[in-house]
């Protein structure tokens, strides 16, 4: 038995927030934030959603992709550094909104690699077959922790949720290999006092080179080769940082999945959400092979082969 991803579903704010918003806001501009980050524009969560509503409406989306009812999942599990409260977790809040009653429920602290940790957990449950289905999802209300006053951290941010239920897929597809990794010595350049904190020099070397190794470690795990892969999900932190793993792989631009630039960093949710914008394009298919490789403050790393499909 192996474990897949059997349904997806995403939500994304009303509110756009544009890099002109912004100038009317700091000492910034379009191009340069363009230039540098690839970001255009992102989404604002309005004041009387907080994260655990857009984490529900998330999942909901993907539960019904599955084709399942709330009741089914055995176990909820919510990537996230911008709970609503530090307790209950996030997934507590969306296992009683859901009415997923049976459901175990926990919320994973990995940043923008939250998602990867998530997927990777819920494989191992369904592989042992102690569940049947878990419910991952990757959620941020990243603007309740921006400095709207520090120009280096407030044109990166935006929020979102994307959620995946984990469940058994059919043979030759679903989950090839995986890499977790932490560097906790690489903390203090990326970080929430009450506001993210961020040394980009620093945290844009590391990520340059661990979402490239990352990427060749799982296809070697697995037994591929760049050649092997249709399509590549980076976490969407920084175009730069993304096309350096793309031409790791050496894949041409409309292998990447590129979101950034309507939706800016949404940290543990911009895989999810990029996986939904692209099957619902027609860019990812059945018995694809994807590559998803995310990293975040702590500082983590994750990196996922799968071949796509029920």
């Amino acid at each position: 038995m192996r474990a897949g991803i059997v349904g997806i579903g995403r939500y994304l704010p009303e509110k756009v927030m544009t890099n002109f918003d912004l100038e009317k806001m700091m000492d910034t501009s379009d191009e340069w934030i363009r230039t540098r980050t690839g970001i255009e524009e992102r989404r604002i969560a309005a004041d009387d959603v907080d994260t655990s509503d857009m984490a529900f409406m998330a999942a909901q989306k993907a539960i019904d992709d599955a084709g399942i009812q709330p009741e089914d999942i055995d176990l909820i599990l919510v990537a996230t550094v911008t709970p609503d409260t530090p307790f209950p977790s996030v997934a507590c809040m969306i296992q009683e909104k859901l009415g997923a009653k049976k459901a175990a429920a926990m919320d994973i602290s990995a940043a923008c690699a939250g998602f990867m940790y998530g997927i990777v957990t819920a494989k191992q449950f369904i592989e042992s077959q102690v569940y049947k289905y878990v419910l991952v999802v990757g959620v941020e209300k990243l603007s309740k922790i921006t400095d709207w006053t520090d120009r280096n951290t407030a044109v990166l941010f935006g929020d979102g949720a994307g959620a995946a239920v984990i469940g058994a897929v059919s043979e030759g597809r679903g989950i090839l290999s995986f890499e977790l990794g932490a560097d906790g010595s690489g903390g203090k350049h990326l970080y929430q006092e009450e506001y993210i904190v961020m040394n980009g020099r620093e945290v844009f070397k590391f990520a340059v080179r661990q979402m490239g190794e990352s990427c060749i470690n799982v296809l070697e795990k697995a037994g591929l080769s760049k050649e092997d892969v249709d399509f590549l999900i980076p976490h969407q932190a920084n175009i730069r940082i993304m096309e350096a793993s793309r031409q790791r792989l050496e894949l041409p631009p409309e292998k990447m999945s590129k979101t950034i630039h309507k939706y800016g960093n949404t940290s543990a949710a911009s895989i999810p959400i990029s996986i939904v914008e692209e099957v619902e394009a027609g860019k990812i298919k059945d018995d694809d092979l994807i590559v998803m490789v995310g990293f975040g403050g702590g500082l983590t790393w994750g990196a996922i082969a799968i071949r796509w499909g029920k």
